[in-house]
């Protein structure tokens, strides 16, 4: 696989997460559920990071500590954003959508090997 194939959809996928934090304000106006909401918009776009990281780079912790980085600066990046701030519980949500979707490659692998064996 070549590399703009391997890296691309990394790439697309950081910039629309830059995109999203780049709004001012994300608000639905539900109150708590809104907060639900974005929480699991932030744990769902992060575990398709981890994916796309997983297929670029064939290995699990560097795939899990490049999207951890990536959350940090994308949380300083909000910081500069009007309505926006940065906030470190955001990066426990967003490192827990890296896990889980580093988990559900591994559950998906499990059941793929069972079913063969």
């Amino acid at each position: 696989m070549n590399r703009l194939s391997q890296w691309g959809p990394v790439v697309l996928w950081a910039a629309v997460i830059f995109a999203l934090s780049s709004i001012p304000s994300l608000g639905t106006g539900l109150g708590t559920w809104d907060t639900v909401l974005r929480k699991c918009a932030h744990v769902t776009e992060y575990a398709i990071l981890a994916l796309l990281l997983y297929r670029a780079l064939g290995r699990e912790l560097p795939a899990f500590l490049i999207g951890l980085a990536y959350a940090i600066t994308d949380e300083v990046h909000q910081e500069f954003v009007r309505g926006r701030h940065a906030s470190p519980f955001d990066v426990s949500m967003d490192a827990a959508g890296l896990a889980l979707g580093l988990l559900l490659l591994h559950a998906t692998r499990l059941t793929v090997q069972s079913q063969r064996g």
